[in-house]
């Protein structure tokens, strides 16, 4: 879609942009904080913030902000919208019931992924991921299946434009590689990524189509290295994974056929 960038309203994209300045590893925030990321004076942000305080998105608290929960009620507002997350939490709950494992779905926002839904089992990783989690999508299986569905002049555009930071000692950092690696996913039809994330980590992840054929999400099974070898999550997460997405997109399917 094209944006009329006459009809944008300005305090509303200033307000959204305040919001998005908060960083939940890293809250609250000051005045000056909010001011630096969003590129506003201190006056503009302080009367964004002091208005985003009356109406209940944030908190103020000796000097600093921090988010309110009701800044909840936008997500979940969102996340209410999407049928694909209802229709697929049963499909993969037996997944991870099956496999003793967690079971994640997400969907490409930009050049992150996004959580939509999540069966977690255990804690695997050192961050905390839930239900609105982000996470950028070149080191992750998730990513990875939803980057090899966009087209070529997109993934040129995204491969130029993304700096890649090095997770670990094996996250692929190499433009060409990740281009290769990306073809390879969308001939197999499934990703594996092995500590690219976090040491220990494993994931193994399959996509999710409309009735168009196109990806419109990724669900994976996540383990460690202490209970499966890369080869070993294929072995027994692949075809249950991909009975679960076969599953979920006929659902999908019957509520949404094509071209509606």
């Amino acid at each position: 879609m094209t944006v009329d960038h006459n009809n944008v309203l300005t305090s509303l994209e200033r307000g959204l942009a305040v919001l998005s300045s908060f960083d939940i590893d890293r809250s609250p925030v000051t005045l000056s904080e909010v001011a630096r990321a969003t590129g506003l004076d201190r006056s503009g942000a302080r009367r964004l913030l002091h208005s985003l305080v009356l109406r209940g998105y944030v908190r103020s608290e000796r000097g600093a902000y921090a988010l309110h929960p009701r800044v909840l009620e936008i997500g979940n507002a969102y996340l209410a919208s999407l049928a694909l997350p209802e229709i697929a939490q049963p499909h993969f709950a037996e997944v991870s019931r099956l496999l003793n494992e967690s079971v994640s779905m997400a969907v490409l926002d930009g050049d992150e992924i996004v959580f939509v839904a999540r069966v977690p089992v255990g804690r695997l990783m050192s961050l905390t991921l839930s239900v609105g989690s982000r996470l950028p999508a070149y080191p992750t299986a998730l990513g990875r299946v939803l980057l090899s569905d966009r087209p070529e002049d997109w993934l040129d555009r995204y491969l130029t434009s993304t700096s890649f930071k090095a997770f670990t000692a094996l996250t692929m950092t190499d433009r060409s590689l990740l281009r290769r690696e990306l073809a390879q996913i969308r001939r197999q039809g499934w990703a594996i990524n092995d500590q690219e994330l976090e040491v220990g980590l494993l994931s193994l992840a399959v996509p999710i189509r409309d009735a168009s054929g196109a990806i419109v999400a990724a669900i994976n099974v996540s383990s460690h290295t202490s209970r499966f070898t890369p080869a070993g999550l294929v072995d027994a997460g692949l075809r249950p994974l991909q009975l679960a997405g076969e599953r979920i997109e006929s659902a999908l399917h019957a509520e949404r056929p094509a071209g509606t």
